[in-house]
């Protein structure tokens, strides 16, 4: 994901200076709102509301969910049902619940009724209610608040992406290669077309594209010992016995995707270009990571301004073969459904300065995870110098910490391990103020919204049923305490 951290390397190793803030328009999987490193955002991510396309007209299969808080007084909910009937929304369903505060009454309503009717009421109880939140599965919304509920909504990405893909900038390698540029289409495509539940297409790389494939991989692995985390060490030999990693392959995105699935139930899925924030994060909440398919320019084997296939398999992918790291990016995805711009914003923050720039503490040495530390050759190098600033990762603090996209990171963020890493990632997420909890359903591969009381009652019967196996096992064992 971290296109800028292997592009000062890349240049770095080519004897060229790093590249200039505009060739960094699209550099990674945050895409910067603003050059400035105080209003830089993670690459990959652009911290933009998600703006699809207009929902489907009467389309009753899509309903809206709004929660608001009343004053505990004589007529409040009658003012708030009020606001529906003058808006000429029609609710199907009201429902009052406790509420957090004593001096006030929460209630959930539902609608079916468009969009385009009931952003203007909501707008109106903003004006008059307490913590008015909208909850919507109409994945066609131009409600920017939408998450995806099922992992087939994922397909809907590929088709609001914000840039890159088949379009080049004028500064990019390969814009005045037509045959490049045809070749970045035919990718394009692939992932246009690509539907939940298809195996990913395999692609038939040229000699010109393994040549580039193997200028990296060789100088990256030269560091794997030295550098690298143990979680990463471990992996990468899997790879290449389950994969076909080596220097003169390049593995294909399906067979990384089922090697991770059966791990940790990640998946890879292929995207035309950047996501959104909220969009990159969501499809992390269902295990999945939008991986790109195509590589870099051939005249400049160590430098690329946006993701490549380079950087997602030697950077992003073996990690998600770990229990704890996987763990961890769900988490974080988990904590972006249904939060505030500014709450977004903060994880993007964390991911960046983690799963893109991490670094970790093994018997004493600090180590690298992070995919932009990973895929990129100087930078690896420099992370683990006495020249950067490293500080013990917290993510209240990290989720507010500016940083350069031109340069080499000044700060990394060292994690004790990937557990402790997701446990404080859990802490922080659960201060996250909603009005409900998602919870995600490996079974049905869906979200499910934990805001009454008897969908809490049915999670915790399920985990009391695991509970009775677990002791069954216990019990079945010669020693209870036996390790």
């Amino acid at each position: 994901m971290w296109r800028s951290g292997f592009l000062r390397a890349a240049a770095a190793l080519a004897g060229a200076s790093a590249p200039s803030a505009a060739a960094l328009r699209v550099p990674g999987r945050f895409l910067p709102t603003a050059i400035s490193a105080a209003a830089a955002t993670p690459l990959r991510l652009q911290h933009t509301p998600s703006v699809a396309s207009p929902p489907h007209p009467g389309n009753k299969d899509f309903s809206y969910s709004i929660l608001f808080s009343i004053d505990s007084e004589v007529g409040s909910l009658q003012r708030a049902l009020k606001i529906f009937k003058d808006g000429h929304v029609d609710l199907t369903h009201i429902e009052s619940r406790p509420s957090r505060i004593p001096t006030r009454y929460a209630f959930h309503v539902q609608t079916k009724e468009d969009w385009s009717k009931v952003q203007p009421v909501v707008e109106t109880l903003k004006q008059h209610m307490y913590g008015v939140t909208v909850l919507d599965n109409n994945p066609s919304t131009t409600n920017p608040s939408w998450f995806p509920r099922k992992i087939r909504d994922l397909d809907v990405f590929a088709s609001r992406v914000l840039g890159a893909g088949a379009e080049l900038e004028s500064d990019h390698p390969g814009f005045t290669d037509a045959a490049y540029r045809k070749r970045r289409e035919s990718f394009a495509d692939i992932a246009v077309n690509y539907k939940y539940g298809q195996s990913i297409p395999r692609v038939t790389y040229t000699p010109e594209e393994i040549e580039t494939w193997k200028a990296v991989y060789n100088k990256l692995t030269q560091l794997h010992e030295t550098h690298t985390c143990e979680e990463y060490r471990h992996i990468f030999p899997l790879l290449k016995e389950n994969c076909g990693y080596r220097s003169d392959n390049i593995p294909q995105l399906e067979d990384v995707s089922n090697f991770l699935h059966e791990c940790t139930g990640f998946r890879l899925r292929p995207t035309p270009g950047l996501l959104s924030s909220r969009d990159f994060l969501a499809g992390l909440a269902f295990r999945v990571f939008h991986s790109t398919q195509y590589i870099r320019h051939h005249t400049k084997p160590l430098y690329t301004p946006e993701p490549d296939v380079c950087h997602e398999l030697l950077g992003h992918a073996p990690l998600f073969a770990d229990k704890e790291f996987a763990e961890f990016s769900h988490e974080v995805g988990l904590a972006s459904l249904g939060a505030s711009d500014e709450d977004v914003k903060k994880l993007a923050t964390c991911y960046w300065f983690t799963v893109e720039f991490g670094l970790v503490m093994e018997h004493g040495k600090r180590k690298a995870f992070g995919a932009g530390l990973l895929s990129s050759f100087g930078e690896l190098q420099y992370c683990l110098s006495d020249e950067p600033e490293c500080r013990p990762f917290e993510p209240e603090v990290t989720a507010v910490t500016d940083y350069p996209i031109t340069t080499y990171q000044p700060i990394y963020y060292v994690a004790e391990s990937f557990e402790n890493m997701k446990d404080k990632m859990r802490e922080f997420a659960s201060k996250i103020q909603r009005p409900f909890t998602p919870r995600y359903n490996p079974y049905t591969e869906s979200i499910e919204i934990l805001d009454n009381n008897e969908k809490i009652k049915s999670v915790v019967k399920g985990v009391f049923s695991d509970l009775k196996v677990l002791m069954n096992a216990l019990e079945q064992r010669t020693s209870p305490f036996e390790s």
